[in-house]
């Protein structure tokens, strides 16, 4: 018999025996004693058998009974949530993790300032939580960054008098405009978001482009993982770009960020700003990988560029985010030595459905490749080309596309300057690495 059961308006001494050394929630005890005030029935020796029977003393449950009566609650009422602003976390990661810095800090600002402990009970909770405290250098330096940015900004803006700031400016390429949703976006010249190239020079498809397509379309159609791997150089996020460069209806593409020093708290929070979810960040990791999962529910393809650098503890997240049943992901990861990285986690590297390499550009396609990628190549014969894939650039697209900007220059600053084999030997001595 539980003790609203037994809670007789006529025999109070009797309930209070046979409710002896049980526990009533306050809700209970409260809803119980307010049906019997509305009868008219309730008298102080139900307030005490109630008190006996919720741990409490009678003042305490005449007091629940007011708040009841006025308030119309029943339960105890809850503390708002102490959170700290974005602007209190850049102090406290400026004064290296320093609670009582960012308690003097409060204090010279005003307001409302919550003592020194319940600080240290809310830092506590939120990192805990999830919550990156970045580091007192590394927050020096974005902020002087910041800062030198703004000053060009207003050199910029102060006329043609102070040096033509005004003219340089307006010859600075704009920014590229934010990736579309659906895939990702092609300029008029041949080139890619985020990839970068020589002034004038096109992205070239070769086969390995087109492989590399192949294995991320076979991908998409899964709903699976794929990984990209190759020498540094290669053109493996150019061929990634490429190969999705238009996705199927209703898919999107996202490309997430490789945090420096990643941890698993810096993955989420990279994979939260990459898809670009309303509201603040979430201080828990629980409603963090909620919203996440969430945004993954329709079919979208997850790019990882530098996966290479990943710990296994990240690449266990990324691996619970396809896993989830509610989600609709292709994996894609991408960098030089991927391979080996997802050697460390077995169980993610055995859902791989294609390990993917990006080899050096072949031989019999420099010619055709390098001539397409640039017009300033098109003045070389086909036997300096062969000669500078053999001698220095060994079939590796970045070296091409610095070898292409050295030549540009030469060209543009040095009269008669004519692209023979003693300037191509000259240029190709800055590209060679040293031993």
């Amino acid at each position: 018999m539980s003790a609203a059961e037994g809670f007789s308006v006529g025999e109070p001494g009797v309930w209070g025996e046979i409710t002896a050394g049980l526990r009533v929630s306050r809700p209970v005890l409260v809803a119980r004693l307010m049906e019997l005030d509305a009868a008219g029935a309730l008298t102080t020796a139900h307030v005490r058998a109630g008190a006996q029977v919720g741990g409490v003393t009678a003042r305490t449950v005449w007091r629940w009974l007011e708040a009841a009566r006025t308030e119309g609650r029943v339960e105890r009422r809850r503390r708002a949530r102490l959170e700290l602003s974005d602007q209190a976390w850049e102090v406290l990661a400026q004064a290296g993790g320093n609670v009582a810095v960012l308690h003097r800090y409060l204090k010279r600002v005003g307001g409302e300032v919550p003592s020194l402990a319940s600080l240290y009970r809310v830092v506590h909770r939120d990192l805990q939580a999830g919550r990156v405290l970045p580091d007192r250098a590394v927050v020096r330096r974005e902020r002087e960054e910041q800062q030198t940015r703004q000053a060009l900004a207003d050199l910029a803006l102060a006329g043609p008098r102070e040096g033509g700031a005004v003219k340089v400016a307006a010859r600075r390429p704009p920014h590229p405009a934010p990736e579309a949703v659906s895939g990702v976006p092609s300029g008029e010249s041949g080139t890619l978001e985020g990839v970068a190239l020589p002034a004038g020079a096109r992205l070239v498809e070769t086969s390995s482009v087109r492989a590399v397509a192949e294995a991320v379309g076979q991908a998409m159609a899964a709903e699976g993982a794929v990984c990209v791997f190759g020498d540094p150089g290669r053109g493996k996020t150019a061929a990634v770009r490429m190969a999705l460069r238009t996705v199927p209806a209703g898919w999107k593409v996202t490309w997430v960020p490789v945090p420096v020093r990643p941890s698993v708290a810096g993955m989420r929070r990279a994979v939260f700003d990459a898809l670009a979810l309303p509201g603040r960040f979430p201080h828990t990791s629980a409603l963090a990988d909620a919203a996440v999962s969430g945004a993954l529910g329709e079919a979208r393809v997850i790019v990882i560029d530098e996966a290479q650098r990943l710990p296994v503890p990240c690449l266990e997240y990324l691996q619970s985010l396809w896993d989830h049943p509610g989600t609709r992901v292709t994996l894609v990861l991408c960098g030089a030595g991927t391979e080996r990285a997802l050697a460390r986690l077995p169980q993610l590297a055995s859902r791989i459905g294609a390990w993917q390499e990006v080899p050096r550009l072949a031989a019999t396609e420099v010619t055709a490749v390098v001539t397409g990628f640039h017009p300033l190549w098109r003045t070389v014969s086909a036997e300096d080309l062969t000669w500078i894939d053999q001698t220095s650039t060994h079939g590796t697209l970045r070296t091409w596309a610095a070898l292409t900007t050295h030549l540009q220059n030469v060209l543009l600053t040095t009269a008669d300057a004519v692209a023979d084999r003693a300037l191509l030997g000259r240029l190709c001595q800055r590209v060679a690495p040293p031993l």
